[in-house]
């Protein structure tokens, strides 16, 4: 098959991984930016061009779309989608997955179990807020944060207040949050390809730090997840209509929570700790569901 890997990033781990899987299984593979190609946007004809020449005899696109470039990132995909190709995740799963608060509304619809989570406009529902969540001290988190950063600890309700006043101050969206006191610092990840938990880690915070993501100093350890987990991961992931997706969970005294799902998660982390080979897994999902007979060739370009 030919595949396409949108990625701006050639020399990240997750990008050169996939692409080594792929080679291995005997795969053509083309690295693109999204952010050079340009497309005709035709009934007759759609099509991507990448410095300027017309992307042709595509069986599948893997999108790495970082969160700063999802709206254009996700629209090139979109064209892909619009030549018959077969995306590993869709544009509308991720962007339904980027916006934090339709993910969260659309776990709850699901009955996903998640902590407590509140959002206001006004800035005289401050107090309410806090209560909503259970009080100090409570996470909160803007809209737009991406690997653990602008999410605030609030240790206290004066703080928490002071926190909001700023976010509000600034005009910006977030969500205010249960803190689980039972997990601080150590969360899991679980990573599931199509219907399956293939691999799963857990991370834990480095020191006082109540956040345990890999970029800011936590550290990783293989686990095995039980049932219960496995099962909320993959309905998580359901529900954002995702076929491959991280699922990052806290063990709770009420149960599993999940926290959030990641449309493009790195492979290096889970990886690594794992023990798993995730790269093949995917490419052999896209195998199985992209199979080159099964594209429609008149919409190639």
């Amino acid at each position: 098959m030919n595949i396409v890997i949108l990625s701006r990033g050639p020399r990240l781990y997750s990008t050169k991984r996939l692409k080594e899987e792929a080679v291995n299984r005997g795969h053509k593979v083309s690295i693109v930016n999204p952010l050079n190609c340009y497309m005709n946007i035709s009934h007759e004809n759609p099509t991507v061009y990448y410095k300027g020449e017309a992307i042709t005899d595509v069986d599948a696109v893997i999108p790495r779309i970082g969160a700063s470039i999802t709206f254009y990132g996700s629209a090139v995909l979109r064209q892909f989608e619009m030549m018959g190709v077969f995306g590993l995740n869709d544009s509308v799963a991720i962007n339904r997955s980027r916006d934090k608060l339709r993910a969260l509304q659309l776990l709850s619809r699901k009955g996903i179990p998640m902590p407590i989570t509140g959002f206001a406009h006004n800035a005289q529902r401050t107090r309410g807020l806090i209560d909503l969540v259970g009080g100090a001290p409570l996470i909160l988190k803007l809209l737009l944060g991406t690997q653990g950063k602008g999410v605030v600890l609030a240790e206290t309700k004066k703080a928490a207040e002071s926190v909001i006043g700023a976010f509000q101050g600034l005009k910006t969206y977030f969500l205010v949050q249960e803190f689980v006191k039972d997990s601080r610092g150590t969360d899991f990840r679980a990573f599931v390809v199509g219907d399956k938990v293939v691999a799963s880690f857990k991370r834990q915070a480095q020191g006082d730090e109540f956040r345990s993501n890999l970029h800011l100093g936590g550290s990783g350890e293989r686990v095995r997840i039980n049932p219960e987990e496995r099962s909320m991961c993959i309905r998580a992931v359901k529900a954002m209509g995702l076929k491959v997706a991280g699922v990052d969970f806290l063990r709770s005294e009420k149960g599993p929570l999940v926290m959030e799902v990641n449309s493009s998660p790195g492979l290096e982390g889970i990886e690594k700790y794992s023990g798993k080979n995730v790269a093949e897994k995917i490419i052999e999902f896209i195998e199985k569901n992209a199979k080159p007979e099964t594209t429609p060739r008149g919409v190639r370009g």
